[in-house]
């Protein structure tokens, strides 16, 4: 991957974190496909639109990317798409909330640039106003080099009960449009909340961060002298692999879980604050797509194969079939291939709690979608029957499956379009349009597409086991096990 400018040296180095699930937005944000790599708003994936964000600029180094392993592969290709690189991908075996993230992403950044700058931002937010974030970016940058942890305070655009707030202090001497930070405060209760939205002197806490990445480690060493050391510890014993750097997954592990205010900002003495209003929105729920969108003279923000009668103030979505809707007011209804989900408006944030039902339940729809993105391809189920499975396996040119086989299953395999370069056993043949083979249970195989087309095949599974986990890999491209 190539930059489309050259940002080296340059002294903020953007951080984007994206480890987050995004379970208020099921069912088409999924644990293994979360909202962040999904184009909710726009034709980019929410990833996408943050990497653009502070792309082209002088002022800026290329980004850095602290993301979940699992979706590596995902990450890596939507940069690729949009023709981007990182410094690296950080990727963490087990989630541990911003402070953890921030930190090996700081310890990673002072080992090539001793006096950088770090520009921590989420992954899954929308700002409108780019001119406006990147002015208060400058303003925070300033504020940082004299010394100071920098958060952005968002202006209320109403009252808001869903949101923390932060309480701006005293002017910031020597940083135009900073303020010292007086305190972070829960999220209140209605009364609170107008009156918070009344004052100008509170904002809603954005997430996003300036500061010295020496600075902030050095005050984790002081306030959260173990979580220093484990991460530490984890980055010491990374695994580099290309642009992919897995931290150690034991010491990782081990590292408390918290965000960057518990941690770091509601104790350290250096917290600052930029206000801002550049069209911020964190996304945390469906009711916040509904502000987003485009809507019809009703109210109804309508997107995909939808139609609304006597339909007022819904967000109605479609990702397969036809969503028809008839006499329904304040309600949300968003279906995907495998799942529909409805729930009114007011109730948005309660739709974590039905993931936490799926995954008690072990029901596949809480982590993965569908169709299942592998670093080849994807694949997707079409028949769950007894004994018999049968799957659209996409393989993007120049893609090779591992080497593998299977103790409980046969597979057939016809190919729609493109050419099939399969290993079975000893043999290797190619094949093409309308021509099959049969992979034996026990036989190691291997598929590859060798052509400038994307490859197109049908895979019918037969046996007494069918599930993922009979795969026995004897080599593989991707570094899997």
């Amino acid at each position: 991957m190539a930059s489309k400018a050259k940002r080296d040296g340059a002294a903020i180095h953007p951080v984007i974190l994206s480890g987050g699930s995004g379970t208020r937005l099921w069912p088409m944000s999924r644990t293994l496909y979360p909202k962040q790599i999904l184009p909710l708003v726009g034709d980019h994936s929410l990833l996408q639109q943050a990497v653009l964000r502070v792309d082209g600029l002088s002022e800026f180094a290329v980004p850095l990317i602290v993301a979940n392993e699992e979706h590596r592969f995902i990450i890596a290709e939507q940069l690729r798409e949009i023709g981007l690189a990182t410094q690296a991908l950080l990727l963490e075996p087990v989630g541990r909330n911003t402070a953890p993230a921030a930190c090996v992403a700081a310890l990673s950044l002072v080992a090539v640039d001793p006096d950088a700058l770090m520009l921590l931002m989420p992954s899954d937010h929308v700002i409108e106003d780019r001119a406006t974030f990147l002015a208060a970016v400058e303003r925070a940058a300033a504020a940082a080099r004299t010394g100071r942890l920098v958060t952005f305070g968002i202006h209320p655009e109403r009252p808001e009960t869903g949101f923390g707030y932060i309480e701006r202090g005293a002017i910031l001497p020597g940083a135009e449009g900073a303020f010292d930070l007086a305190r972070f405060v829960e999220k209140p209760d209605a009364a609170t909340a107008q009156a918070y939205a009344a004052s100008g002197d509170y904002f809603w806490n954005s997430g996003i961060f300036l500061f010295p990445a020496a600075l902030y480690l050095g005050e984790l060493e002081r306030l959260r002298p173990d979580m220093l050391a484990a991460c530490r510890g984890a980055l010491d014993a990374a695994k580099r692999d290309a642009d992919f750097v897995r931290l150690d997954k034991a010491a990782f592990g081990a590292c408390p879980a918290d965000s960057i205010d518990y941690a770091v900002m509601e104790h350290t003495e250096r917290a600052a604050v930029v206000p801002v209003a550049m069209g911020w929105n964190d996304l945390g729920s469906w009711d916040a797509l509904w502000d987003l969108a485009d809507k019809d003279a009703s109210g109804n923000a309508l997107i995909g194969n939808v139609i609304a009668e006597d339909a007022t103030n819904c967000y109605l979505r479609s990702e397969a079939g036809m969503v028809a809707a008839l006499g329904v007011e304040d309600m949300i209804v968003v279906a995907t291939d495998d799942a529909v989900m409805l729930a009114p408006r007011h109730r948005a944030q309660d739709v974590r709690r039905l993931v936490a039902r799926l995954s008690a339940e072990r029901r596949t729809e809480a982590d993965t979608l569908p169709r299942v993105h592998r670093p080849w391809g994807s694949y997707e189920t079409l028949h769950a029957g007894h004994r018999v499975q049968v799957k659209h396996i996409l393989v993007k040119p120049g893609g090779k499956l591992s080497l593998q086989m299977h103790h409980h299953r046969a597979e057939h395999w016809v190919v729609v379009q493109g050419t099939a370069k399969i290993r079975r056993g000893d043999e290797e043949v190619i094949l093409t349009e309308d021509q099959s083979t049969y992979i034996p249970l026990g036989t190691a195989h291997r598929l590859e597409n060798p052509g400038k087309i994307p490859l197109h095949l049908i895979e019918v599974q037969s046996g007494a086991y069918l599930g993922e986990d009979d795969i026995v890999r004897f080599e593989d491209s991707y570094g899997r096990d």
